[in-house]
């Protein structure tokens, strides 16, 4: 096996784990069950005193803009008959760089899957389905392992890995909210970011598992 042949099936490996994260990400990013859930988990209709047809109409209007080329969200919903823009300057701000979070995981996540797809079928085309399958069984070994430390990592210590993520994809401080008149943490305590990250983690895991498992089976039904 040549020295490209070898990079390329290790690239193969680490783009799994980006890929299969990325795609859960994307996943809950667009799930507008996640964010019902969300908020009939976390009572943000007593929180905001919104019903839950305004909240809903929120969510749909938040998904819309992550994926819409606007760059500013303008958002009003109403309340006790009376219509006005759920979200401050500040919340718009950081939405705006939450959306940049978002967009540059849709990208990673293109990029993965190109080069996963690329790989594979070259893999297929020189008959070496071996090679591809050894290459998913350690890439998703890999995976399970960073999905491992990361769900630890939640499971254990959240608070903590909450704030050191904001202060290290944020070069601003918009996202330090006041959740007694902030629309924006009141839909989205960090309760749900909890169990967002950890729906993240297990869907990748789920992913993991099947791409393993299905190669591995392949692996040891060729075995000579």
């Amino acid at each position: 096996m040549s020295i490209l042949s070898t990079i390329a099936k290790w690239l193969f490996m680490l783009c799994l784990p980006i890929l299969l994260l990325t795609a859960s990400i994307g996943g809950a990013v667009n799930s507008l069950w996640l964010y019902k859930y969300g908020f009939e988990k976390n009572n943000v209709s007593q929180t905001t005193g919104l019903t839950e047809s305004e909240l809903e109409m929120a969510a749909v209007g938040l998904i819309s803009y992550f994926n819409s080329g606007e760059e500013y969200i303008s958002l009003t919903v109403v309340r006790e008959d009376e219509v006005f823009e759920l979200f401050y300057q500040q919340e718009v701000a950081h939405l705006r760089d939450v959306k940049g979070l978002f967009w540059l995981n849709y990208w990673l996540l293109l990029g993965t899957l190109v080069y996963a797809l690329i790989f594979s079928a070259i893999s297929l085309l020189r008959h070496q389905r071996r090679r591809l399958a050894w290459g998913a069984v350690g890439g998703s070994s890999l995976t399970l392992f960073l999905m491992l430390a990361l769900g630890l990592g939640t499971l254990l210590g959240f608070d903590r890995l909450f704030w050191q993520f904001h202060l290290i994809s944020f070069s601003n401080e918009l996202w330090r909210l006041d959740p007694t008149k902030d629309y924006l943490i009141m839909l989205f305590p960090q309760a749900f970011w909890y169990e967002a990250t950890l729906l993240c983690v297990l869907a990748a895991v789920v992913g993991a598992v099947v791409i393993g498992g299905v190669a591995g089976v392949y692996l040891k039904r060729t075995k000579k």
